[in-house]
């Protein structure tokens, strides 16, 4: 077998189970699970005496250093003599540079602060049979606990508060911790697995929609 099935992929990282996978599928899913099964598990332990017999050897096999390179690293003592009109000059200079900054031909202040560091997203999802729900992405490394939604009543509605930079940012809901859903009310991009991710644009210029 040269190359595994994503949707097997899926089942050997828990997204999917053996009955979700298509019937032509599931005997390459079952022999996947056996060789998962096979896997040696046990924790490795070294000796405690390893770290110390590691770095015996590698003292035992450095080079002396060289005359050449001791005189290299050798500390040397450097003193400067600064005579008085030189470094009122250099004050000078410096003065002029603080004073002038303000006048620069950078960004305007104004500019600057109208561009926001972060913005605060409601993420909401309507799934009145789910027992959890929450919402994974780019912004929180993929991980699917670590931003749970909350029911919003008894209306099956889900949803959870998050601060978001500036930007891009792709996400997908998670449904009882396996089944990964698109928001129906966001645009949607190929992850490049197989998979369709929801996307959402964060400071975008005036009149765009994006939040």
């Amino acid at each position: 077998m040269s190359e595994m099935h994503s949707l097997v992929k899926r089942l050997l990282d828990g997204e999917l189970g053996l009955a979700e996978l298509p019937v032509e599928l599931r005997a390459e899913g079952e022999w996947a699970l056996r060789l998962l099964a096979a896997a040696d598990r046990r924790d490795v332990r070294l000796g405690a005496g390893l770290d110390a017999r590691v770095m015996a050897a590698v003292r035992r096999a450095a080079p002396e250093p060289s005359s050449a390179w001791r005189w290299i690293v050798r500390p040397f003592e450097l003193r400067l003599a600064i005579r008085p009109w030189a470094a009122l000059a250099a004050a000078a200079v410096l003065i002029l540079l603080v004073v002038a900054r303000p006048f620069g031909r950078g960004v305007p202040s104004a500019s600057r602060a109208a561009v926001p560091e972060s913005v605060v997203v409601r993420f909401v999802l309507y799934a009145p049979s789910a027992h959890a729900v929450s919402v994974a992405g780019s912004f929180n490394q993929w991980d699917r606990g670590a931003t749970p939604l909350v029911p919003a009543g008894h209306s099956g509605l889900w949803a959870a508060t998050v601060t978001l930079a500036p930007g891009q940012h792709q996400y997908a809901f998670v449904v009882d911790g396996r089944q990964w859903v698109v928001d129906p009310g966001a645009p949607a991009v190929d992850d490049g697995f197989g998979r369709r991710n929801s996307l959402i644009t964060v400071g975008a210029p005036a009149g765009d929609k994006s939040l």
